[in-house]
């Protein structure tokens, strides 16, 4: 099998690799196609199962484990496996699995303890035993199959010269990892919060969270049974809290008693005790390569994912059946070590996106404190993205059934499909067809494609529908085929576009969204040259500063102050065109580095005067223009701004200053933020992931109360259900999915069974509504799982 073939999971490797009997196929003496003599440095889970692997795969082998500590040394409690790993395992050695399943605790329902409530959420499928039990086990099948363990014992340095593969699974502060640092690329960040592993001596009877608000700030308890007599219990709190709560100065025993007092009532008055335990803080490893000639990394040495999701030991015992399975298909030492790397990189980056966002919620604990206990509740169990709505109805309906009552939706009605209400305009329902430029215009002109474009999506049921950036001046445009409102045609135009909608799909609002280049115009048509400059008929760009976007893009003029003041007529004209225009909101585009978001961000913003500097002063324009459209847009219709949240680029926008931009947005009357990020510089490093610019939008809802409509990479109705039930939006904005389908909302409301209000068939389109359904081709649901 090549490389690209690799499975997509670890029980069809599994399978795969030990369905073959265990001989060698001739080589060439050159290559090293099965690998006879393997050392693996550290003897945690990972290291001692992948040993256990290809000795039971080839027992002519001589595969040797060095260990540092004693064989009765470790760290942590409880370990907790899904069953996707036990699925693997299970295939991959039966006797391994047969001993764990005899010492495994296991459990469904998770308990959300907070204010003095508590609400349990079940159907969420634990398995959990002791890390030394786990250990105990798989030296024990080692020494059964004759793999030399060496504790107490340093790995030499030379291994590599001596050893046809060297496997690191020698943790998060890999030796081995940093002594070729140069090849690996390893990339460590260190988080917010400080934790400390420790135990007690009775068993939860589910995995628990519970929250202390004290007069230092915000703590967790994360705790679950790993033995029918002992449960691990994971104290965590932000470093400020950890320091104001006097933690710094207290050793072990004194921190242990401490945090027993503090949760004592979720402990029942016992204690806890430790084991070695320390504060730490937790770190984030990717490596940019995993091998390094016949040196691979393996468990944290490659990748560590936040405890709160559980998934340490589970990446660790993966990555070992997936390695051993690579060294079996493979003809060569070179070929499986790319494979294995190939096969576990995007599992992995996908587990390490939900840990960051997991990580992240409890970073931002405090923000939620004040939820309804159960969209509190809903809000945790969903903090990673990979449980969702609808996943979470699976296993426990009637807990969802509660949440959504609590919401405010009539039974039967998903989130999605419930009002949402800005100044005078209700929107029937949750989702907006985010703006999207279609560059078809001529000469500003909205044509029969922008007529069919925004009036099929507006006939496809979503609440509101936003059109493009439109221009508010002739050399404001991004391209030539950009749409504007600075003459009396185009407002004409828009005027059509606007009564279709209103007379042909009552109920939809429209929005505009109206911008000005900046920088970023002048550019040919995003699939002649995306932001490549125009060959010829090139007209002046302006900015806030004369900072080209790229290097080979025009280098804009710094506005002077008549300027200004000239281009904030011309929103003030474009604005009071977009009125009468009919149009139901407007949007002020300052984002994606176009011209008022290059005043925002200290990037592209490097004025002396009044207003560049401090933010303050970089906010100055923009709330200037914002006021002067607002002054001339009528008082019961909304006004949104759309804002990049972040540039992704070192000393840019950062996610506090997005907060303070926001809250003066609001000061001046904006009535919700369209939180996106990005687009700024050519330089920016993205996150990207599924809902990847949705913790942006959450941090702006709850810090400043001001309605946020979220938007980026959400692209299932799942999705918008979850983001609106757990709080974290108000709006959901999407954008491919409205070009691939222009009915999906429609769509997402019958593939639910739903047909009430807040969907809006047209009635000739209403005998599609009840077409069976073929049913959803989401890939299957993970399970919860918590833990390390």
């Amino acid at each position: 099998m090549s490389p690209s073939g690799a499975r997509g999971c670890i029980e069809s490797a599994a399978t795969a690799a030990w369905a073959r009997p265990a001989t060698t196929d001739p080589q060439p003496p050159t290559t090293i196609s099965h690998p006879q003599r393997i050392a693996i440095i550290g003897g945690g889970p990972g290291g001692l199962y992948a040993a256990a692997l290809l000795k039971r795969l080839r027992p002519d082998r001589e595969v040797t484990v060095w260990e540092r500590n004693a064989p009765d040394d470790t760290f942590g409690f409880g370990v907790v496996l899904s069953d996707e790993t036990l699925g693997g395992i299970e295939h991959a050695d039966p006797k391994v699995y047969a001993a764990l399943q005899q010492h495994f605790t296991r459990w469904d329902d998770i308990d959300i303890v907070h204010r003095n409530t508590r609400h349990t959420s079940g159907g969420h499928g634990f398995a959990a035993l002791g890390r030394k039990r786990l250990l105990e086990i798989l030296h024990d099948r080692c020494r059964a199959l004759s793999v030399e363990l060496r504790f107490r014992s340093e790995a030499p340095a030379h291994l590599p010269e001596t050893y046809d593969l060297v496997i690191a699974a020698d943790g998060v502060n890999s030796t081995t990892r940093e002594a070729h640092a140069h090849v690996f690329r390893p990339h460590v960040t260190t988080h917010r919060c400080r934790y400390i592993w420790l135990a007690a001596d009775f068993a939860f009877d589910a995995f628990r969270f519970e929250i202390a608000e004290t007069e230092h700030g915000v703590m967790q308890l994360h705790g679950y049974p790993y033995a029918p007599d002992a449960s691990t219990v994971i104290v965590e709190m932000h470093e400020d809290v950890w320091r104001a709560a006097g933690f710094e100065e207290l050793d072990e025993t004194e921190s242990v008693e401490h945090c027993a007092k503090i949760f004592a009532e979720a402990l029942g008055g016992r204690s806890l005790r430790s084991n070695k335990s320390a504060w730490t803080t937790f770190r984030t490893v990717v490596n940019e390569h995993w091998s390094h000639g016949n040196i691979v990394l393996l468990g944290d040495a490659a990748h560590t994912a936040h405890f709160s999701i559980g998934s340490g030991t589970k990446l660790a015992v993966e990555d070992a059946l997936a390695l051993a399975a690579c060294l079996e298909e493979q003809p060569s030492l070179e070929r499986a070590l790319a494979a294995y790397e190939e096969e576990r990189k995007p599992v992995v980056a996908s587990t390490q996106r939900a840990a960051r966002a997991s990580l992240e919620w409890f970073e931002n604990l405090g923000l939620y404190l004040d939820q309804p206990p159960r969209q509190f509740a809903f809000n945790l169990l969903t903090r990673s993205r990979r449980v969702t709505h609808d996943n979470l109805r699976l296993r426990d309906s009637h807990f969802t059934s509660a949440v959504e009552r609590e919401f405010g939706c009539p039974p039967g009605t998903p989130p999605m499909f419930t009002p949402f209400r800005l100044r005078e305009l209700t929107l029937r329902n949750r989702v907006v067809v985010s703006p999207m430029d279609m560059y078809s215009a001529t000469d500003g002109l909205p044509g029969d494609f922008h007529l069919v474009h925004l009036g099929a999506r507006a006939l496809g049921g979503a609440g509101l529908v936003m059109t493009e950036m439109v221009c508010v001046s002739e050399e404001g445009r991004i391209t030539p085929g950009c749409t504007g409102l600075y003459n009396g045609r185009q407002a004409e135009a828009w005027t059509r576009i606007a009564d279709f909608v209103h007379t042909q799909a009552p109920g939809t609002a429209l929005g505009v969204q109206l911008g000005h280049s900046g920088r970023k115009g002048s550019t040919k048509l995003m699939w002649e040259g995306i932001d490549e400059p125009l060959p010829d008929g090139n007209w002046p760009l302006v900015a806030a500063s004369p900072i080209p976007y790229k290097p080979f893009s025009q280098t804009p003029r710094e506005l002077t102050r008549a300027q200004l003041a000239d281009i904030r007529e011309q929103f003030m004209a474009a604005a009071w065109r977009a009125a009468r225009a009919g149009f139901d909101l407007l949007e002020l585009h300052c984002a994606h580095g176009y011209l008022l978001s290059g005043f925002l961000s200290p990037l592209t913003n490097r004025r002396t005067d009044a207003y560049g500097g401090s933010l303050a002063k970089r906010l100055r324009f923009p709330l200037e223009v914002f006021d002067a459209v607002r002054g001339v847009w009528p008082q019961d219709r909304p006004v949104t701004v759309r804002i990049s949240a972040t540039d992704w680029a070192e000393e840019g926008t950062s996610a506090e200053d997005a907060v303070e931009i926001a809250r003066a947005f609001a000061a001046h009357g904006a009535d919700a933020i369209d939180v996106s990020t990005g687009q700024v510089v050519a330089e920016e490093q993205p996150e990207y992931g599924r809902s990847y610019q949705t913790p942006f939008a959450d941090r702006i809802r709850h810090e400043t109360g001001v309605p946020v409509i979220a938007v980026g990479a959400i692209s299932s109705w799942d999705d918008v259900n979850s983001l609106i039930l757990a709080g974290r939006t108000d709006l959901c904005a999407l954008a491919r999915p409205h070009l691939y389908d222009p009915h999906w909302t429609l769509h997402a409301a019958a593939e639910q069974g739903y047909d009430g209000p807040g969907v809006g068939w047209p009635a000739p389109y209403r005998a599609g509504s009840r077409r069976p359904q073929s049913g959803r081709t989401d890939a299957p649901k993970p399970r919860l799982t918590l833990g390390t």
